[in-house]
Order: structure tokens, then C-alpha cells, then sequence
């Protein structure tokens, strides 16, 4: 049977048209973006699709869409084989990290990708990703389970996970990468996956769906001079649940009692901090280093190798389930989908 595909457009570059008058770019419609891939049709591919009306620039993600998209796979999920997800790059990685977390027990492929030129233009990124994505998400194990059963970012010349990769070019075609985590495909003149890369499924469950988010969370980062005033405030930030504090290197902060008082004081108030590096290879050793050592005394948490979309949705979908702060940080320091090596 021909494979069957559920393409959902958000919208981002890849849909994008210039404005005659303005000669910025803005979303366009889904009709507009198939016209420019006529090779689709040489995939022999059964595809629908969902849009969003109207289509959007990723800059405006927030939650409601998320929600939007993760309904969109749940009540199409028997009906289709795999999912791809087009969507801006701006906020592609932070939306693959949600999906990760409220799509429970996925056992098929969702493939997000998008461009970086817009798929009218000669020079476009756009096709490629497209087709391969759908290539991805149509393909078999030998046994007929699909290869990729996770969300995934595709984009150019790489299949990452999606909870493990970063926007890290604004200009390059291969615009993300994972530090992390190995690549899960490598695209070429064919695709090559890693099949010790790619998520494992012991015993195949129904899909469980949560769309419910908790936006009572901060970051804050960490820099030379950080003003003792200004920490406190943001600390004390009225209704702040949970906040994800960007550390130095190996997890490190300043020794300084005024630093560590103020983090002792907003913990028990029931604040939930969760320690990650600013380094983009690397995790959190808080057995390293002194100001590691201090923070994790103090009891923040651990984020380990997280990035900061993952730690930051993670947190938010954990108080979404209004669960108790102390199962929030025994789940934000454990993988609950491959978002984090212990």
C-alpha cells in the first residue's frame, strides 16, 4: 500500500512570499507552496493536509499552536503512517522539544522541518527538505515498523532529534544541530540512519496525549557583574513557578553568599530552579567545580545535557500536569523522552 502522509503547515520561510509593497517576506498558503514542489507527486505517496488560516511566522508560536498541531496528529494518528510538520525556524526547535513531551508513547514518525530561502526562490532550501522529509516519514523497517518513531528536525544534510536540537545559524542551510546527541540520519545521495540513534520502543502503547502548559517559568542567565538586586527581583518574580537557570561551563555559578542565599531563599518558597550550561556541547558536573557544588547543596536540579528549548518546555509541560514540586524535579532530572544522556 502506498505510504499515507499528514503534511500540517504552520507556515515560516518555507511557505513565505515577498511582499510587492514592503518587500519583506510573509506566509503564504499551502495551494502556493505544493505548486513550487511539482516532484512530490513523483513520490507515489498518498498526502493530505491541515493548515493553519492564516499561516504563521514562527516568531508567534506560543502554546495554543503546539496544541494545535499535537491535535492534529493525534486524531489523524490511525490514519496516517507519519507526520511532517512545516513550520519557520525561529522557534522550530523549542516546538519539537513540546511535541516530544506531549506526544506519550509515539510510536510514528513526525518530521519537522521548514527552509531558509523560501520555496519560490531559485536557490531554495525549501524543496529538498520537503521531499526528503516526506521520504523519512513514509520510511519502513524491514519487519513494515516505521524507522523513525520520535519527533525529528530535518534540515538539509541531517535528521536530528528534535528535544536535542538548536537553531544555530540564522544564514547556513544546515541550520541546527544537535551537541549532544548523534545525528539520527545522514542525507546524501541517500539516507543512512543511525539505527543506534533512533528511539526504541519496548512494547508499543497507545498514544497518550497532555496539552496542558504551565507558563509560570523564567530563565535567567548568568554573566559577570549579575547585579544582587536584579537576581533577587527576578527571583521574585509574582507567580513564578519554576526557573531555568543558565549556568557557566560544567554548571557553575558564583561562590558568593549573597548569590547562594538568594537561591536558598527562592527554593523554599517553592520556586522549582533547574541548572543548565550556556555551553552548547557539554552537560551539568556539579561535582566539579565548587559553584557547581554550591548550587546543587542549595538544592537546584540537575539539568544535565539538556538545551535550553528542551529544559525550558519540559518544565513548563511537568507543571501542566499539576503534579507536586517534588515529582516536578525528580522528572526534570530523568529523560521522559530521550531529551537528556544521565
Amino acid at each position: 500500500m502506498k505510504p499515507r502522509i499528514l503534511i500540517v503547515y504552520t507556515g515560516g520561510t518555507i511557505g513565505m512570499i515577498e511582499d510587492a509593497k514592503t518587500k519583506s517576506l510573509k506566509p503564504f498558503d499551502f495551494t502556493h507552496l505544493m505548486e513550487n514542489v511539482p516532484k512530490v507527486k513523483m513520490l507515489d505517496y498518498e498526502i493530505d493536509n491541515i493548515q493553519f488560516n492564516p499561516p504563521i511566522d514562527s516568531s508567534d508560536m506560543n502554546i495554543s499552536h503546539w496544541q494545535q498541531i499535537a491535535r492534529s496528529i493525534v486524531e489523524n494518528y490511525d490514519r496516517y503512517d507519519g507526520f511532517v510538520v512545516l513550520h519557520g525556524t525561529d522557534t522550530m526547535a523549542y516546538t519539537a522539544s513540546a511535541l516530544s513531551f506531549m506526544l506519550g508513547n509515539l510510536a510514528k514518525p513526525v518530521i519537522i522541518t521548514g527552509s531558509q530561502l523560501p520555496i519560490g526562490e531559485v536557490r531554495t532550501d525549501g524543496e529538498e527538505n520537503l521531499i526528503t522529509a516526506l521520504q523519512i516519514a513514509a520510511d519502513r523497517n524491514d519487519d513494515g515498523t516505521p524507522t523513525v518513531r520520535e519527533v525529528a528536525i530535518l534540515f538539509e544534510n541531517y535528521l536530528w532529534r528534535g528535544n536535542r536540537s538548536t537553531k544555530r545559524s540564522a544564514d547556513n542551510f544546515n541550520a541546527f544541530k544537535s551537541s549532544n546527541y548523534p545525528e539520527l540520519a545522514k542525507i546524501g545521495l541517500g539516507i543512512t540512519f543511525d539505527r543506534d540513534a533512533l528511539a526504541k520502543i519496548e512494547q508499543e502503547l497507545p498514544l497518550e496525549a497532555n496539552y496542558t502548559f504551565d507558563t509560570h517559568v523564567i530563565s535567567i542567565d548568568l554573566f559577570p557583574g549579575l547585579n544582587e538586586d536584579v537576581f533577587r527581583y527576578l527571583l521574585a518574580t509574582p507567580g513564578v513557578k519554576g526557573v531555568v537557570l543558565r549556568t557557566y561551563g560544567a554548571g557553575n555559578g558564583p561562590t558568593k553568599k549573597w548569590f547562594i542565599d538568594a537561591i536558598k531563599e527562592a527554593i523554599s518558597r517553592g520556586v522549582v530552579i533547574l541548572n543548565i550550561t550556556q555551553c552548547v556541547n557539554g552537560a551539568v558536573r556539579t561535582n566539579r567545580y565548587m559553584g557547581g557544588d554550591y548550587l546543587a547543596a542549595a538544592g537546584v536540579i540537575s539539568g544535565h545535557d539538556m538545551t535550553f528549548e528542551a529544559a525550558i518546555t519540559k518544565m513548563m509541560f511537568l507543571f501542566g500536569l499539576g503534579i507536586d514540586k517534588e515529582e516536578v524535579e525528580r522528572r526534570l532530572s530523568i529523560p521522559i523522552a530521550g531529551e537528556l544522556t544521565i
